[in-house]
């Protein structure tokens, strides 16, 4: 029977608020998210859909975007304290690796190969924002301002581009990544004339699946900016995106309407997947 792609079905219900975001897949196939029955929880979700506690944040913290780097650490973007937490995954320890007092609330981050961090960190409430470059020693380097409610942010598969979108004005933009990280050559890449953005992730191909916040689907965009495919994802408001599986090719999606994960297969493997494997 040939396989069913992008169509959304329920992976997990209950126990998540309606600040679930994350989500992030380690090696062995755990999806991690976050708001586990408060702010500060973060669940390890199996394949299967069981969630459990797996660490509680600082009392000060609340987590949003997760991602893992290549030696399996954590990184998790601490939105009420100004901070990029590191989690130790085999002691659950938590420190701080890089953290700026000019942070609005990052929001979420991307990583390169060799492990330099990107953070959005939008300002709700004047719907404008900022974008953070974090070396890989934790320094955090202001890379754009006066941008609009940055959001959603990946690197593409060869390590050329960061795409960030913008939630209120519905659109994502582009930049260029410089040898030593630094962005520049920033250009539209896609604009939307309806609904918001959160979370992106890419696949090993370079398409580029966007959460569309309000409008209950994730859009499967081209490298060339096409819309390939919309896959309904059973609730209103889906804020981010992962890839995972057997074979990296099962979409994880955080849901905050129902509050939960729905998962859906695609075609080709996501890029953090393959990228960690190696």
């Amino acid at each position: 029977m040939k396989e069913k792609l992008y169509e959304a079905t329920p992976l997990t219900q209950g126990d998540f608020t309606p600040g679930i975001e994350g989500p992030a897949c380690d090696r062995e196939g755990n999806i991690y998210c976050v708001s586990f029955r408060d702010k500060r929880g973060i669940a390890r979700v199996t394949p299967d859909g069981k969630a459990e506690l797996f660490l509680t944040l600082p009392e000060k913290s609340a987590g949003n975007g997760i991602r893992f780097n290549k030696v399996g650490e954590m990184f998790i973007a601490d939105y009420t304290d100004h901070n990029i937490l590191r989690v130790d995954m085999a002691t659950r320890s938590i420190t701080v690796f890089a953290h700026n007092d000019t942070m609005n609330q990052p929001n979420d981050i991307a990583i390169t190969a060799s492990g330099i961090l990107y953070a959005s960190d939008p300002h709700w409430g004047n719907s404008t924002g900022q974008l953070w470059r974090i070396t890989k020693e934790g320094k955090t380097i202001l890379e754009a301002s006066a941008m609009g409610t940055t959001n959603g942010i990946e690197v593409s598969p060869d390590g050329k581009t960061l795409y960030v979108n913008e939630s209120v004005q519905r659109t994502i933009w582009a930049f260029e990544i410089a040898a030593d990280g630094a962005l520049k050559n920033k250009r539209l890449f896609k604009k939307f004339d309806d609904y918001g953005f959160d979370g992106m992730r890419c696949d090993i191909d370079g398409n580029l699946y966007a959460t569309r916040h309000g409008k209950g689907t994730v859009v499967k965009l081209s490298p060339r900016a096409e819309v390939l495919q919309e896959i309904n994802v059973l609730g209103e408001h889906p804020t981010n995106i992962c890839f995972g599986g057997k074979d990296g090719r099962t979409a994880y999606v955080t849901e905050a309407k129902a509050m939960r994960l729905v998962q859906f297969r695609i075609d080709r493997p996501g890029l953090e997947w393959q990228r960690w494997r190696r």
